[in-house]
């Protein structure tokens, strides 16, 4: 048996790492990518911890309460655990909580002294044992507690579409894009351009591939955790599946566009992670946006995965039906077609 050369190792450890320092892209991207995501934090949150709960207050307008106008405990005014979310009408805050968009509705009229909260939410109960600690005993007694009317949605119904569409994002673009660069650079492109083989016939088959073992382990995946969980489908079940099918399409089409003409594994490594991460905290895959600066929502508008979970959370959550959920399905068809074209015009068999 040969004896293990150090030399062997040392050699080929000194290689690796003149590949990877003389790839600027990668090298740079390595260190740009966690500046980015601190700097985006701290953008989203100025700067502060981010809040924990979220307290919609109504009536109110633009984009902060004003406590002038509230009769909210002063204590729980100041309480840096509460983030106040201003909310125009009443009605519109009663959706946001049943939906989990936040944790607790308060009346903020003079007049008025009563609050709404979703028995289902966890974050609802710790965020009214805040509020009741920090009244006054004479206003315990006055202040009316009330419970949001209708079938509530149970936190795991609003929260499991966005992890399912999560593994769905990861499993798209990381399964298209990655692995066709790794096919170029390993040479099976070069031998593919010999044939009769049009670069949208690749594409496609890549597409259609990928999309077919994330429909198959999605509905594995689902079917599996229904049994467990017994999820509230209060819309077609066909329907939320098709939404899934859309979103899947679109985020295969942005890996496709990625691989066309990529080269190095560790560029698009980065690349890819460029991509999926502000999707990944974006697009309200565990948490709500619902108080986030007006900029930072008009963002996700730009991101597939938002539309997805949009859908499929109004389709699951609210009951909604084709029409309902017609201008999201447009983009995420759009986005399919204008990303596997331009993927398609730009892609190279070699490298």
């Amino acid at each position: 048996m040969e004896i293990m050369s150090f030399k062997r190792i040392w050699t080929m450890f000194r290689a690796r790492n003149k590949e990877f320092f003389r790839d600027r892209a990668a090298f740079g991207w390595n260190f740009a990518f966690p500046f980015l995501i601190i700097i985006g934090f701290g953008i989203i949150t100025g700067g502060e911890s981010l809040q924990q709960f979220k307290v919609g207050v109504f009536p109110q307008s633009g984009e902060t309460v004003s406590f002038a106008q509230t009769d909210i405990a002063q204590t729980f005014q100041q309480s840096k655990a509460v983030h106040f979310v201003p909310i125009a009408n009443v009605e519109d805050g009663l959706k946001k909580i049943k939906f989990h968009k936040i944790d607790l509705l308060i009346d903020g009229r003079s007049s008025q002294k009563s609050y709404w909260v979703n028995s289902a939410s966890p974050k609802g109960y710790i965020v009214e044992r805040l509020l009741r600690a920090d009244l006054q005993p004479p206003d315990t007694l006055s202040i009316k507690r009330l419970v949001v009317d209708g079938e509530k949605v149970r936190y795991i119904d609003w929260f499991f579409p966005g992890i399912m569409a999560m593994n769905m994002m990861f499993s798209a673009l990381w399964g298209v894009g990655y692995v066709v660069v790794r096919y170029r650079k390993n040479g099976a492109l070069k031998r593919l351009k010999a044939t009769p083989l049009t670069p949208f016939e690749f594409l496609s088959a890549q597409l259609l591939s990928r999309i077919f073992l994330l429909m198959f382990t999605f509905l594995v995946v689902w079917f599996g955790c229904d049994l467990i969980f017994s999820f509230r489908m209060q819309g077609s079940l066909l329907l939320f599946i098709f939404t899934f099918l859309l979103g899947g399409l679109s985020l295969c089409s942005i890996g496709l566009c990625l691989a066309a003409r990529g080269t190095s594994e560790e560029f698009t490594s980065g690349a890819l992670n460029f991509i999926t991460w502000p999707m990944m905290f974006l697009s309200e895959v565990w948490f709500s946006l619902e108080g986030a600066p007006a900029w930072v929502q008009h963002i996700t508008w730009f991101f597939p995965l938002t539309h997805m979970l949009k859908a499929a959370r109004k389709v699951m959550n609210e009951g909604a039906g084709f029409v309902d959920i017609q201008f999201e399905c447009l983009l995420m068809l759009l986005t399919t077609m204008i990303f596997l074209s331009l993927a398609a015009f730009l892609f190279s068999w070699d490298e």
